[in-house]
């Protein structure tokens, strides 16, 4: 049975709201919980973005159950993987064995900030698969000097280092990445239902690992309102990976989706409460072999009635798939 897990909008809220967001998405029995790693959103109505890692020490005190995870940590640039390797450790003792470190070669909406330029994708990818290794080294415990490609280590240790090292996630959109997950990953990340996906990183030694999707959804009675709201704010995620990737900030991608309508976005993005077109919105990564689907409900004070309609009626829906 697949799992359905709560995505926490960092890009629509301050920093303590999520955690309430989260206490109440527990509540409701949601499996498994997400969160992004931001240092902009993506469109100025957003509006937010706090430090992820504050809120994921913050949510692991408050809940009790919910496993936590990074959707995702870019470990290249923002942060250097010794130090991802170092905050992953202190998350998963902290969660008490919840957490699962998800990470990927990063937007330049986020990674630009440090002013270290922006690669071509290749080398990107080159960066991340380095910076696995280096974070995987550090899990073993001891001390670790690297002098690699792109990132040296110098003597470097965890001294606070859980039993059960968090498992690693990676992000993936086509081959080169779903080769790393495979080679280096315990589960994969995407936001495309595709199933060639899941063969690839299958192929690549990812067989029988958990798989895990994102879907953005809009909730709301009056389903007008719902389209408006997700037109407002996610009309962005329409234009694709490799587009987005590439933007440097929040104006970028407002001209990239200009002439993006509200009917486009109700076509891509289930709105309303209609319990059923949720369902099938959720249906095509489970047909591809997902074991599980993040929910990104739209609108960062729609969270609470969201949550309550999910509690009653959507994930009961969801279960019989």
């Amino acid at each position: 049975m697949v799992r359905i897990g709560y995505t926490m909008t960092t890009e629509q809220t301050g920093p303590r709201e999520p955690v309430d967001h989260l206490v109440a998405a527990e509540r409701a029995a949601f499996d498994f919980s997400v969160i992004s790693d931001h240092s902009f959103p993506w469109l100025e109505a957003q509006g937010h973005a706090p430090y992820a890692w504050s809120v994921l020490g913050a949510a692991a005190q408050a809940t009790a159950r919910i496993p936590l995870m990074t959707y995702v940590t870019c470990p290249t640039f923002r942060y250097h993987p010794a130090v991802i390797a170092q905050k992953a450790a202190t998350m998963q003792l902290l969660s008490r064995g919840r957490f699962r470190l998800g990470l990927g070669s990063g937007e330049n909406l986020n990674e630009h900030i440090v002013g270290a330029g922006w690669p071509a994708a290749h080398v990107r990818l080159d960066m991340l698969e380095e910076a696995v290794g280096i974070i995987r080294s550090l899990f073993t415990g001891g001390y670790v000097s690297h002098h690699g490609t792109h990132f040296d280590v110098e003597n470097a240790r965890l001294w606070d280092l859980p039993d059960d090292p968090p498992p690693i996630g990676i992000a993936v959109s086509g081959d080169r990445s779903c080769e790393i997950a495979g080679r280096y990953g315990d589960l994969l990340i995407a936001t495309e239902p595709k199933k060639d996906l899941l063969t690839a990183f299958g192929a690549y030694g990812g067989s029988g690992k958990a798989s895990v999707g994102q879907l953005p959804i809009s909730y709301d009675p009056d389903r007008d309102a719902a389209v408006a709201r997700a037109h407002d704010q996610f009309r962005w995620a329409l234009g694709g990976w490799k587009v987005n990737a590439e933007l440097p900030g929040p104006a970028g991608f407002a001209q990239a989706a200009r002439h993006t309508r509200p009917e486009d976005v109700a076509d891509a993005i289930p709105c309303g409460d209609d319990v059923g077109a949720f369902v099938e919105a959720v249906r095509p990564y489970v047909d591809a072999g997902f074991t599980e689907i993040a929910l990104i409900q739209i609108g960062g004070d729609q969270q609470e009635p969201f949550l309550d309609w999910s509690a009653a009626k959507l994930l009961p829906a969801l279960a019989a798939l």
